[in-house]
């Protein structure tokens, strides 16, 4: 598989103006829901960019949030916090990470766009040391974090994590691994278990693996971004990758358990309906307002388009040869979010104690977009839910990351605490935010991310006062299919 040539430099120049002049008129709110807007394709030579400078939080400052919400920082001074996990005890795992150092650049332009995510991640100057993670607890259940330990640090570019049965399972770039953990420990001394390798470098385009327990607790579910933005790359690259893995716990089996996704994160289960669900950047340089980033439940076998098409049938002719037998097996996703807001935090709020109208539904953490000249997400919305699905438009519900053409930080993982509020890692301003309701309310009892029970009718109650065998070689091969996009 390659990609075809781009048009002649006439017709780039036509879509070009064509794209510009579309996209002043676009309504972003058209791309958001069950049955998005898409416009015509706007290939060009150089693709529409637009950085938000990182500039950080002052002190004081903090986003904003509606009536009845209170916001605070949970925990500062983080290096690049990307995700947060609460245990079935309380505690809060924080996973802080950067990207593998370097990637090998298939394109001229991959070193323009190489130098324009340093700027929007804020990379710059020294670093604080990162690839952690940091164990946060609010003993007294006040909302305050009261101890904080490094229980791992200088790992492979960690994202997401799981805990089941006395082991943490720690989703790096390349290697789900187990380490022997009980729930109250504040260190991690054992040597981990390789569960199972996961696709890591020399290429290594989207390095970020989230990962899920299923309700039953016996399989693992880990996201594996594609390797390119379009199959640049080559097919081999992609060898099991733009898919979600299904992992057996006991044994580190491996299958792919659904395909044709980009970038996807957030691996949430519904704690009503039991279905996974997750959140998928799409491709870029088509122009501002396509494709749309999306939201969706997550079928067994089933393949979502990438790369030949999106939404659907919507056919990518920039993938030769075409295939139009997978173009009709692409699914439809759930539930469009608007053009490169860089969806990458879900978190169901059922079960929280936040306020009845964030009651039923799922919180989104939008990046923020950078191949479009006018900003799109840098913010946490709300997607209300009835039986199952998305019911209704996407809410701004934590905004103020932006600051004119700056950014204070930007929103990555989201996750619910130990009293029921809403947690968010901001990787650029280097901070955990925690939203609460403004009564103070909390969950009558801790409840883990892994964990999460059918919601009670009992209301919310007041606030509270204030080892391993050391191996690390591989199981036995898994039985991941060869490539997650057919030849």
């Amino acid at each position: 598989m390659t990609v075809s040539p781009l048009f002649s430099v006439s017709a780039l120049a036509l879509a070009l103006t064509a794209g510009a002049a579309f996209a002043e008129d676009f309504d972003i709110s058209q791309q958001i829901g069950p049955d998005p807007v898409l416009p015509e394709p706007s290939l060009m030579l150089v693709p529409d960019n637009k950085v938000a400078k990182v500039i950080g939080w002052k002190e004081g400052e903090a986003p904003s949030v509606p009536e009845g919400l209170a916001i605070a920082a949970y925990a500062r001074d983080l290096a690049n916090p990307r995700t947060v996990h609460t245990l079935p005890n309380g505690d809060v795992l924080v996973v802080q990470s950067r990207g593998p150092d370097s990637e090998p650049l298939s394109r001229p332009k991959d070193a323009v766009r190489g130098w324009i995510m340093a700027l929007s991640h804020g990379d710059g100057g020294p670093k604080k040391e990162s690839n952690t993670i940091t164990l946060l607890r609010d003993g007294n259940r006040d909302g305050t974090v009261d101890e904080r330990h490094d229980l791992l640090t200088k790992l492979d570019s960690p994202f997401g994590v799981a805990w089941a049965d006395n082991t943490l399972y720690v989703a790096t770039t390349s290697a789900i691994l187990a380490y022997p953990y009980e729930l109250g420990q504040t260190e991690i001394k054992a040597k981990p278990k390789v569960l199972t390798p996961l696709p890591g470098g020399p290429i290594d385009h989207h390095w970020t693996k989230d990962l899920a327990l299923s309700p039953d607790g016996k399989l693992l579910y880990v996201s594996v971004g594609s390797n390119s933005n379009i199959v640049e790359n080559g097919l081999e690259a992609e060898k099991g990758r733009a898919a979600i893995w299904q992992v057996d716990r006991a044994t580190g089996a491996a299958r792919v358990f659904a395909s044709g996704m980009r970038n996807p994160n957030g691996l949430s289960f519904n704690p009503q309906s039991g279905q996974l669900w997750a959140v998928v950047n799409e491709r870029d340089e088509l122009g501002p307002n396509l494709v749309p980033d999306y939201m969706t439940s997550v079928k067994d076998g089933a393949f979502y388009g990438w790369p030949w098409s999106y939404y659907g049938d919507h056919v990518d002719a920039r993938v030769h040869p075409p295939r139009p037998d997978m173009v009709e097996k692409a699914i439809k996703p759930d539930y469009a979010l608007s053009s490169h807001v860089a969806a990458l935090g879900l978190t169901f709020s059922m079960g929280s104690a936040l306020p009845a109208a964030y009651a039923n539904g799922a919180f989104v953490g939008e990046h923020g977009s950078w191949n479009r000249k006018i900003f799109n997400g840098y913010k946490v919305v709300y997607v209300p839910f009835e039986n199952g699905k998305p019911n209704g438009k996407a809410q701004d519900v934590v905004t103020g990351f932006l600051q004119g053409d700056k950014a204070r930080g930007r929103p990555v993982g989201l996750g619910i605490d130990g009293t029921g509020a809403l947690l968010i890692a901001d990787d650029a301003g280097n901070t955990v935010w925690r939203v609460s309701s403004a009564d103070g309310k909390v969950t009558p009892a801790p409840v883990g991310t892994d964990q999460i029970p059918q919601p009670s009718p009992a209301e919310a109650m007041p606030a509270a006062p204030s080892e391993g065998d050391g191996s690390v070689n591989p199981p036995s091969p898994t039985n991941v299919a060869p490539a997650t996009l057919p030849q």
